[in-house]
């Protein structure tokens, strides 16, 4: 018999055997210590590593009242790996699009004018941003449909809020290297 323990990731609960908390905490600790940033900033990170973390369980266990294993912590320490692109070991990370997700279409905060339409359906379809505004112009200007379609747009395309998002908006494996680039806090 293994013991298990509950733990708590981005609001989300999750059964751990115990090795695999001892694990993962061991991960997290090393993870935090790696960071060259301020402790405010820190704590941002930390949370959006946290937030990949339990959205990784929750894809590999199906959403189902699994227990997390020791190997599915390992898994997911490798690919994620530290905030410099390398694994714990130190080595560059062997294996970084474990977790791939492909690029998906969402809003992008980065680059908006208005609500981030337009920008992010020049990084979804790899675009030049001021092609797509000047097509939503024209788009409005003759027959006013543009105007509809960017609302339609505008409350059917979720906005990219954290990083893991920003990278699947640009094709990027969400690894902790990649989600770096699009944190909060300025550098």
């Amino acid at each position: 018999m293994k013991k298990v323990v509950n733990v708590s990731l981005a609001g989300r609960s999750f059964t751990l055997e115990e090795d695999a908390y001892k694990r993962l905490k061991a991960y997290l600790d090393h993870y935090r210590s790696r960071l060259t940033v301020s402790d405010v900033q820190k704590g941002e990170v930390m949370e959006e590593i946290e937030e990949r973390i339990a959205e990784l369980f929750g894809q590999q266990l199906g959403g189902a009242d699994k227990v997390v294993t020791l190997p599915l912590v390992e898994q997911v320490a490798q690919a994620l790996g530290m905030p410099d692109g390398t694994s714990e070991g130190g080595s560059a990370n062997p294996n970084p699009d474990y977790f791939k997700t492909g690029r998906k279409l969402y809003r992008d905060p980065d680059e908006m004018k208005i609500a981030g339409v337009c920008s992010g359906l020049s990084l979804y379809l790899d675009l030049d941003v001021t092609l797509i505004r000047v097509l939503m112009l024209v788009a409005l200007v003759f027959g006013g449909t543009g105007f509809w379609v960017y609302i339609i747009l505008w409350i059917a395309i979720p906005m990219a809020d954290t990083s893991a998002k920003k990278c699947e908006l640009r094709g990027l494996s969400p690894t902790a290297e990649n989600m770096s680039r699009f944190t909060s806090y300025e550098q």
